[in-house]
């Protein structure tokens, strides 16, 4: 039997002065954030996530300057700073837990007008879906299909269900079920361009966890109040591995290997749909002994994996694109779906909570569910936010080559520019980093005090004029009644 979740009424879609109804697929951080924003600015939305349960694992997450006024305006500022800690610097260590390099980033701070903060990914994710009403969120929906029309979108799901909207938001990840339909239409009518049929291509395998409480005895840099990323650098193993220390005497941790053209051949059979357990175990085993700096110079990872719950472990493979197509009718995509960043960056957690700024400010000012408007809107925030893709991908290419293998000479290369670089350039790459920090055009403005004056954005102010030009309009056209209500009372009186 064929269970139906019904959308908004079909006979209605084409009408105006109607606020369309979104369909968002993928329950990540990019979809949340969005569906969090919609939701304060009292648009319609359901979400579908194909997990069961809304689990979210993987490491830690670095969110900069970025995002502290979108935070504020949501109403989250107090729980994520009580969450989290302040993260002032990269260290970067030998095997022998000797310091090669410090990157100082407290600039950052200055320069943004707030703190640069690390927490685990699962917290950051169960902050932002408190802010998001459980009776949107519908849980084991995997999507099988959609069409989309003039007449709206409808989304087919694997266990028979069905629904329909006016817009379909693919927020769904790097191996995004919403871009493969997409694209697969795309293709078949020939308008798919070239390179966004090519795989995804892979450099690294990563395995993540996030632990259970550690004795900050033994541990002794939990004991500090501030947080650092510490990485460590092999001298002739492809690896490179990080711990971060997080609240709650816990940690974060990751070991990346840097494959060759024979081990890609070899992990490209790994890879998988999702954040999962699969393959974590192994790959454990070989990490286990690599040192980490702290307490009595014995510590390994291998102390801090036997602390970690197997839920809170993953293996993944690290894909790195920027896909040219980021619309077509009316869906759109945001997140890891259009553009995959390689996580030494520490981009993509931004990124996907950008993306969802700019989208929703561009939603709210739709001004008809019809195809036109929605793709105006669509290609506006296309054009904001894939010139950001292209620099984050860049820089995070970079950071990658940094903290790679000891004997290659691009990482070579990269690690003796950063540790000569002088200051004032140091100034010119975070003015880069900071910048961008999007506030959502329907909500009261955060006054913004960092030294770098925050972008002009486009999908801020733009949609900030339109929300005035409507308000205006109503204004005037309660003007008349208002006086007519007057001139009443005074003839009664």
């Amino acid at each position: 039997m064929t269970i139906t979740l019904y959308g908004p009424d079909p006979s209605v879609f084409d009408t105006s002065n109607r606020k369309p109804h979104v369909v968002i697929i993928g329950a990540g951080l990019a979809g949340l954030t969005l569906a969090a924003l919609l939701h304060k600015a009292d648009i319609p939305f359901d979400i579908f996530e194909k997990s069961p349960e809304t689990r979210n694992v993987g490491s830690a997450v670095f969110l900069g300057p970025n995002v502290g006024p979108l935070f504020t305006q949501l109403g989250i500022m107090e729980e994520y700073m009580a969450k989290s800690k302040y993260c002032n610097a990269i260290r970067i260590f030998n095997e022998n837990r000797e310091q090669d390099f410090f990157m100082d980033t407290s600039l950052n701070d200055e320069m943004g007008g707030f703190e640069g903060r690390i927490l685990p990914r699962k917290v950051l994710y169960e902050i932002i879906l408190s802010r998001v009403p459980e009776e949107r969120i519908h849980r084991a929906k995997r999507m099988s299909w959609m069409t989309q029309g003039e007449n709206g979108v409808h989304v087919k799901f694997t266990d028979g269900s069905e629904f329909e909207g006016d817009i379909l938001v693919g927020a769904d990840g790097a191996y995004s079920a919403v871009r493969k339909c997409l694209f697969e239409r795309l293709k078949k009518d020939n308008n798919l361009p070239a390179s966004d049929a090519v795989e995804l291509p892979f450099s690294c395998v990563c395995v993540a966890g996030y632990s259970g409480p550690l004795d900050p005895e033994k541990f002794t840099f939990l004991k500090e109040d501030t947080s650092s990323v510490v990485n460590t650098r092999s001298f002739d193993k492809p690896y490179s591995w990080n711990v971060f220390a997080v609240k709650d005497d816990r940690m974060c941790w990751n070991a990346t290997l840097y494959l060759d053209v024979e081990s890609s051949k070899f992990h490209n059979n790994f890879r998988t749909t999702d954040w999962g357990e699969g393959g974590a175990e192994s790959m454990c085993n070989d990490v286990r002994d690599f040192p980490i700096p702290g307490g009595d110079g014995t510590l390994t990872l291998g102390d801090v994996i036997d602390k970690t719950p197997k839920d809170q472990m993953t293996k993944v493979v690290l894909e790195e694109k920027v896909f040219n197509t980021w619309y077509h009718c009316r869906t759109v995509l945001m997140g890891d779906a259009c553009h995959k960043l390689h996580p030494a960056g520490a981009q993509g957690a931004n990124m996907a909570i950008q993306d969802a700024v700019a989208l929703a400010n561009w939603i709210n000012v739709i001004a008809t569910p019809q195809v036109k408007d929605v793709e105006m809107a669509f290609q506006a925030y296309k054009e904001e936010r894939y010139a950001a893709a292209q620099v984050a991908a860049n820089l995070s290419k970079s950071m990658c080559r940094f903290y790679g293998k000891t004997t290659d000479i691009g990482a070579l290369i990269t690690r003796f520019i950063a540790k000569n670089m002088p200051l004032w350039m140091w100034g010119y790459v975070m003015v880069a980093m900071v910048k961008n920090r999007p506030q959502a055009s329907f909500l009261p403005f955060v006054q913004d005090h960092g030294t770098v004056k925050a972008a002009d954005l486009k999908s801020y102010r733009e949609t900030l004029k339109i929300i005035r030009a409507k308000e205006a309009e109503g204004a005037a056209a309660a003007r008349p009644q208002a006086e007519a209500v007057a001139e009443i009372s005074v003839t009664v009186v």
